[in-house]
């Protein structure tokens, strides 16, 4: 498609300079023409005209492929939702009457994956509608979705100890978007903590604080770690791009982002989040 797309802009484009030189050639030496003003005008209308002729046949196949790119995506999206949730209920429905710790923990494990199914569901639809630009922010209890992540993220890292100091706190804010960006520092604090096992969570003064006790970073690191691709471990899993992200996402939704730390004493992160959220 984007082949003959750029063949077809290109043909377009060869001939229609061709044609304006020829043009230009004929006006001046055939016909003689001796007000430039009034050629240079004629010469600009078939200028613009060409231009919007050559922006047409470049953006609109553009358009009508990412237009049925994202019906495509809602339409799965859709028909997703259903084995999710069937799974999900018939899962809960027999582990009431399962009486082997084996076949227990199995149930379990089932019951996991689809919780990690369904949170990508929910990040996909999400995209989605940032996509189209609807509105996607909501009213919700900060300390309680602080609670949901911390539950998730165990399952992910058992042997951590995450300690919460959680005080009642409202936002209205894009709530998928806020837990990726809990997710991401949770991940980071978790990935860089080294032997500690211990990692704080507290809200306070319409502040969120997620603290590690790791491997800490010195001034110069702190300044590049919003650059993309960076990591201050190269032998870290990632590519490099989560903190970017958090960036971003706190810059358009008004949120302070404050990174303290010392190298070999760990990092605390804060977001600090507008009153009237």
């Amino acid at each position: 498609m984007f082949r003959n797309l750029r063949i077809n802009i290109f043909i377009f484009y060869f001939l229609t300079v061709m044609a304006f030189l020829l043009l230009f050639y004929y006006a001046l030496e055939i016909l003689a023409i001796s007000n430039l003003f009034l050629l240079g005008v004629v010469l600009l209308s078939l200028v613009v005209l060409s231009a919007v002729f050559i922006s047409k046949l470049a953006v609109d196949p553009l358009q009508e492929y990412v237009k049925n790119l994202q019906t495509f995506s809602k339409e799965t999206l859709h028909e997703l939702n259903l084995p999710i949730s069937t799974i999900t209920t018939n899962t809960q429905m027999l582990q009431k009457n399962l009486q082997d710790e084996k076949n227990s923990k199995r149930a379990a494990r089932i019951e996991s994956a689809c919780e990690m199914l369904q949170q990508r569901y929910n990040e996909l639809d999400y995209l989605i509608r940032m996509q189209t630009k609807q509105e996607i922010k909501e009213q919700f209890s900060l300390d309680e979705l602080i609670q949901n992540r911390v539950q998730f993220m165990q399952k992910i890292y058992p042997h951590i100890n995450f300690n919460l100091t959680l005080s009642k706190c409202e936002l209205f804010i894009d709530k998928i978007g806020l837990s990726k960006v809990i997710d991401n520092l949770i991940d980071n604090g978790v990935k860089y903590s080294r032997d500690s096992k211990n990692i704080d969570i507290a809200i306070k003064n319409n502040m969120l604080l997620i603290q590690d006790y790791g491997i800490g970073m010195d001034e110069v690191q702190l300044l590049a770690i919003f650059d993309n691709y960076y990591q201050i471990n190269s032998e870290m899993k990632g590519f490099g791009i989560g903190l970017s992200m958090v960036k971003r996402f706190c810059d358009e939704n008004g949120i302070k982002l404050i990174f303290d730390s010392m190298p070999n004493s760990g990092t605390t992160v804060k977001l600090k989040f507008k009153q009237e959220q």
